[in-house]
């Protein structure tokens, strides 16, 4: 009978059995009369014990000589080791070797980041990216179980879009049989028709933002999820964004511990992330770090300098609420008490990593919205479809929108957003 096919992340349940695993060399060492092949197959590395009597001669001086990155298919009996971070090790009993891959570019010395990403599509395989994208996992299961568990429809926005949500700045435009149409910035306005018709929505893809900006913050293609939920105010929006943030880094915590030790994170930064965020007004934000040093331009949005330096003041995120309207976008409501402040939030994440999100009310009076897609600039001819819904069963109305790829490069506790992402695109990289 032949030994049952398992994965080294399953391998506990099969200690003092004969498995077969499939994978491929991730390292290998050996002397005299015995060679240790750490294999991997995308579930873990374990290591293989082969000993040269256990195997013809000829295999066991090729296995020797098997380069990094060589496929095989390994039997033997699953030992218990306490020397290994596994718990468990294979005494190999037979070997194939699919292929023997030699001369892998990446190897254990140090290699530049122009390098990595230029291999990325191999780089994918080391430790380092393989935690990361982990936790980016662990953050969609996170995200879309929150919004589930909550009865948020799962409304999905054109990719494709005829008229800016943000500005035609940022926009990457093309053809689209004989009209003009552009990648989607933002599905947001889409999401407010779901959620009059649904009560609330979200939708969770790729956005697109053509900002000719090369900092570590900063994709031209990134993942965004956008919920929107009729008869919502800034508060519960603010109370929305505490529950989610909570939520997702209590699940990296429960389910990506290894990860987070592999990357070398300090959990007690994670741990800090409880309610209540503190709720500071943007006024009241201006007057600290004037305090502190860091004025900001009267009516100016905030750099990163600046949310930097009011994050360090507090030891979990923080919401900061209520920006110039100015600096906002068209759909974005004036406060009634003061129509030069928006109805807005942004949540800053502390240790350096800044807005993670940006949502609040959105305007939903008809003849204010008006007013303001022509001071943005914009053709009303555009928005009749978002007029519609203020013409028809307007209410008062919000959300928000999260970037994962910011959130991951927070949860990991990592510089450069570029890593959290299997191939990122920037403005001067567009392959692999």
């Amino acid at each position: 009978m032949s030994a049952p096919i398992t994965t080294v992340g399953e391998i506990a349940a099969f200690e003092g059995q004969t498995v077969t695993l499939q994978g491929w060399l991730y390292n290998s060492r050996g002397s005299g009369k015995i060679a240790f092949l750490q294999l991997r197959d995308g579930s873990g590395i374990i290591q293989c014990v082969l000993k040269k009597q256990a195997v013809d001669e000829d295999l066991f001086a090729r296995a020797r000589k098997l380069g990094q990155e060589s496929s095989l298919r390994v039997t033997g009996q699953v030992r218990a080791d306490t020397r290994s971070k596994l718990g468990f090790e294979l005494q190999v009993g037979e070997l194939e070797i699919l292929q023997d891959a030699q001369g892998y570019p990446i190897t254990p010395k140090e290699h530049g980041p122009h390098f990595l990403h230029e291999h990325r599509h191999l780089w994918l395989r080391s430790k380092r990216p393989h935690a990361i994208l982990k936790i980016r996992h662990i953050c969609v299961k996170a995200i879309r179980d929150f919004f589930d568990e909550r009865d948020f429809l799962l409304l999905d926005s054109p990719i494709f879009t005829p008229n800016p949500c943000e500005g035609t700045s940022t926009l990457f435009a093309t053809e689209y049989f004989g009209k003009q149409a552009y990648l989607s910035q933002s599905g947001q306005l889409y999401q407010e028709a779901g959620a009059t018709a649904f009560g609330k929505t979200y939708c969770f893809g790729p956005t697109f933002r053509a900002e000719k900006s090369a900092t570590r913050r900063h994709l031209t293609e990134f993942w965004m999820v956008e919920p929107e939920i009729a008869f919502a105010t800034l508060d519960d929006i603010m109370d929305l964004c505490e529950d989610f943030v909570c939520f997702i880094a209590g699940r990296v915590l429960r389910d990506g511990r290894e990860h987070l030790e592999t990357l070398g994170r300090d959990i007690s930064k994670l741990e800090a992330i409880q309610k209540p965020f503190p709720r500071i007004s943007y006024d009241d934000a201006c007057a600290q770090l004037a305090e502190l040093g860091v004025p900001v331009d009267p009516e100016d949005d905030f750099g990163s300098p600046h949310e930097t330096t009011l994050t360090e003041q507090y030891d979990r995120p923080i919401l900061c609420h209520r920006y110039p309207t100015a600096v906002k976008a068209f759909y974005m409501k004036e406060d009634p008490t003061n129509p030069a402040r928006a109805l807005g939030v942004d949540l800053l994440a502390p240790e350096g990593y800044g807005e993670v999100i940006g949502g609040g009310e959105r305007e939903d009076d008809l003849g204010v919205l008006v007013r303001k897609i022509d001071e943005h600039g914009l053709q009303q001819s555009d928005f009749e479809w978002f007029l519609d819904l203020r013409r028809y069963g307007t209410v008062p109305h919000g959300g928000f929108g999260l970037g994962l790829e910011r959130l991951v490069t927070w949860m990991c506790g990592i510089r450069h957003i570029r890593e959290t992402v299997p191939f990122p695109r920037t403005i001067d990289r567009l392959s692999p």
